[in-house]
């Protein structure tokens, strides 16, 4: 640990990508620190894969953005000078440098543009804009890091699917906003390419305290990768063209869309509990909460085992439904009205002992969960309830 320093700002100076085992005085510039970290990512991207980073559309951001950085690394006398040293791939070995004082004008910015992106508006002069963090660093790696999907038969119907869908305006792409939540099951679009999350592994606690969960990622060129939740957000986030595709709204009730103009209003979420309780374990696959949030479903997840609300115990998610410019609080007493004569008759004692009765537990079939969205979609849900004989939806009685 770095004299003057405690654990806590230890971990935050890693998470922000700063060393913190070196503490001297540097005798380089600001301006050559900045070209020697963006030698260092293409240096990064050549030993993991063998190669120098090439041009092309078919390449994601990331490799875009390091052929071109590249490029004018080469061609600049004094950013030579400040990086051969350092050059032990031989990356640099290439055309005649270009005159000393071009490189005043390198950064990221200029080299987006040269891409096709539109770069942010200015920061302040004191943020760091160009140095990536530790995280977004990882993340970035983990995307380049894709192996061939032996078992894309499966999954390239799918993709065909969702391209008619979208061709015949059943389907929508939305851009990928920090709200955005990542789901299995859901198509999103990465570096120019469609991406299905085929699954998601029990959510968890990463080293920084925040939950993450690793994906299994197929892509629609035939690639895969076991990414990180985290990584996948970042990696939408910052591409221009990030998307998230969606389905059309069929009525005004509930929408998975987010309008122009649209205040985001919640989630509804279907959890399985992983219990022993008897109860649970005799009526597993029937047994959901379901609930509304207007945060992090995940997030809300996180302390399942230790919160009677989830029968003190971890949970998974089996569905989620995302809703706007309605009321939570009336959808949510909506939804436990429906399902009212399949709730669950259990007391959960919490760590003091104290006894509790959990409300939002149904014995209800997954597929009748869906029935029920989609009634509330349409606007057709007024006067259904939840049978348990026939385990379906009917009229109730006028």
């Amino acid at each position: 640990m770095a004299k003057g320093f405690t654990d806590e700002d230890d971990a935050l100076l890693q998470e922000l990508g700063v060393g913190v085992e070196a503490k001297k005085e540097s005798s380089r510039t600001l301006r050559e620190e900045r070209i020697i970290a963006g030698f260092e990512e293409i240096q990064r991207f050549v030993e993991q894969h063998g190669r120098a980073p090439q041009h092309g559309e078919d390449r994601d951001i990331f490799e875009q953005l390091y052929a071109v950085r590249l490029d004018r690394l080469r061609q600049v006398a004094d950013c030579r000078a400040v990086i051969g040293s350092l050059d032990h791939q031989g990356i640099l070995a290439t055309a005649d440098p270009a005159p000393t004082g071009v490189a005043d004008e390198l950064d990221d910015d200029e080299l987006l543009e040269q891409l096709g992106v539109n770069a942010a508006e200015p920061a302040d002069i004191t943020e760091l804009r160009h140095v990536r963090s530790a995280a977004e660093k990882r993340a970035a790696e983990e995307i380049a890091n894709r192996q061939t999907c032996d078992d894309f038969e499966t999954f390239k119907p799918l993709f065909e699917q969702v391209q008619r869908e979208l061709s015949a305006g059943l389907r929508q792409t939305r851009r990928f906003e920090r709200k955005s939540e990542i789901a299995p099951g859901r198509f999103y679009i990465l570096g120019g390419q469609k991406a299905y999350v085929a699954t998601m592994e029990q959510p968890a606690a990463n080293e920084h305290g925040n939950i993450d969960a690793r994906l299994r990622v197929i892509f629609d060129n035939g690639t895969e990768s076991n990414l990180l939740m985290r990584s996948l957000q970042k990696a939408l986030q910052q591409d221009p063209a990030g998307r998230r595709i969606v389905e059309l709204s069929a009525g005004p009730l509930f929408s998975d869309l987010n309008e122009d103009g649209d205040e985001a209003s919640g989630i509804v979420y279907v959890l399985r509990s992983k219990s022993d309780h008897p109860a649970v374990v005799a009526n597993r696959d029937v047994l959901h909460k379901i609930g509304v949030t207007g945060g992090d479903v995940v997030r809300r997840l996180a302390n399942a085992k230790l919160d009677p609300t989830f029968l003190m115990a971890d949970v998974e998610v089996v569905a989620t439904y995302e809703l706007f410019n309605i009321n939570r609080t009336r959808l949510e007493n909506l939804i436990h009205r429906i399902f009212g004569k399949a709730r669950l008759d259990i007391e959960i004692k919490d760590r003091f002992g104290t006894p509790i009765t959990p409300r939002e537990w149904f014995l209800v079939p997954l597929f009748v969960v869906d029935d029920a969205i989609e009634k509330i979609k349409d606007g057709t849900i007024t006067g259904y309830t939840y049978d348990p004989k026939t385990a379906s939806l009917t009229r109730s009685a006028s």
